[in-house]
């Protein structure tokens, strides 16, 4: 079993959130399931490679790409990702690596080749069926929430549901973080009634003015949001869809988000604070390895 893809600190915060498996028969029990682990690889090498499941090496993987997609089936059924990152992220925000002051919100097109819910014509495609991924992240690209839309769905209708994604992030004394203080968007998001529910709800809007000359200066803090999306794409399953159901391509972007999440742990921080230099009038972000 190939143990870099799925390493120990990942499985210590995964195996205690997997639903327990049904007791097997003392009669006629049949072959020994896979072990949750190994199923886990098969999940991350399709993850991070775009092979089909019916392509997965099981002399590699240790188990069939079959039983992989079932225990993701399972196991996004069960709401195992959502719980993750959310762990993940009070872990974060504990050891001082995760600033929500700012954050920033973007999406981003990809194709759908089978269809299936949650897809549509793509108008950056020909028409073509596609899909978008929308991310909202902190000020140092860290994933705070992400949804799946169908590709001609405006950036704008998920501002809200992002915001409303984002869980009670714990880690501190006192009460949880779940709302940033300032946003920052593009001219997509260029609506005043849009601003106007955003400060209702305690945040600053910093949105891009369409019909205004480029050069405001807040793409020196809006980058890190399109990094961030440049990231969920290097895992190849995510550059196209190519799941049916919408609600297991949204478990394989939650969980690349937890690899994102917990490479950014694993970092050590520098003397005296995060490791990622802060917000300033230049740099607001560094890279995660």
């Amino acid at each position: 079993m190939p143990t870099d893809l799925v390493p120990d600190d990942l499985w210590e915060r995964v195996a205690p959130l997997l639903p327990p498996r049904p007791v097997r028969r003392r009669r006629h029990a049949g072959r020994l399931p896979v072990p949750d682990r190994v199923a886990l690889v098969g999940i991350v090498y399709v993850l991070r490679k775009g092979v089909a499941w019916r392509d997965v090496p099981a002399q590699v993987v240790g188990c069939s790409g079959v039983t992989s997609w079932r225990r993701l089936r399972d196991w996004t059924e069960a709401g195992v990702w959502p719980r993750l990152h959310e762990a993940l992220l009070a872990e974060l925000r504990a050891t001082d690596r995760l600033d929500m002051d700012d954050a920033a919100i973007d999406g981003s097109h990809i194709r759908a080749l089978r269809g299936g819910a949650h897809g549509g014509p793509s108008p950056v495609d020909r028409g073509r069926p596609g899909s978008k991924h929308h991310l909202i992240v902190d000020r140092y690209g860290t994933p705070l929430a992400v949804s799946l839309t169908g590709g001609n769905r405006h950036d704008v209708t998920q501002l809200f549901p992002l915001l409303d994604a984002i869980p009670a992030i714990r880690g501190l004394r006192g009460r949880p973080r779940s709302r940033p203080r300032r946003l920052f968007a593009d001219r997509g998001y260029d609506y005043d009634k849009y601003r106007r529910r955003l400060w209702k709800r305690g945040i600053k809007p910093l949105i891009a003015r369409r019909g205004v000359a480029h050069g405001s200066g807040l793409g020196r803090t809006r980058w890190v949001v399109e990094r961030t999306c440049a990231w969920l794409h290097q895992f190849k399953r995510l550059r196209i869809r190519y799941e049916r159901r919408a609600d297991l391509h949204q478990g394989l972007l939650e969980l690349a988000c937890v690899i994102i999440c917990l490479r950014r742990l694993r970092r050590a921080p520098a003397s005296g604070g995060p490791d990622i230099p802060g917000v300033g009038a230049t740099a607001v972000a560094g890279r995660v390895s």
